[in-house]
């Protein structure tokens, strides 16, 4: 985290929490709060990580960038 008012980190947070509100919590009504935990704790998990593109990867989301390096990893031992 940055300092107060830093806007970088707020606009990162306000992105991640409009997606995490238009993916998982509007989608339909929750009955109770372990299952809307079950949802997002997925939804993290399953979509935002490994679909997310990432700067320090290139770019690229995880699941490319480990398809990219796995050859290079098993050539290197």
């Amino acid at each position: 985290m940055g300092r107060v008012g830093a806007a970088g980190d707020n606009a990162a947070m306000e992105s991640f929490f409009a997606l995490l509100q238009k993916n998982v919590l509007d989608r339909r009504p929750w009955t109770t709060r372990e299952e809307l935990r079950i949802a997002i704790v997925t939804w993290i998990e399953r979509t935002y990580h490994r679909r997310r593109r990432q700067a320090p990867l290139g770019r690229l989301n995880p699941v490319e960038y480990e398809l990219i390096m796995l050859p290079t990893a098993t050539n290197a031992a």
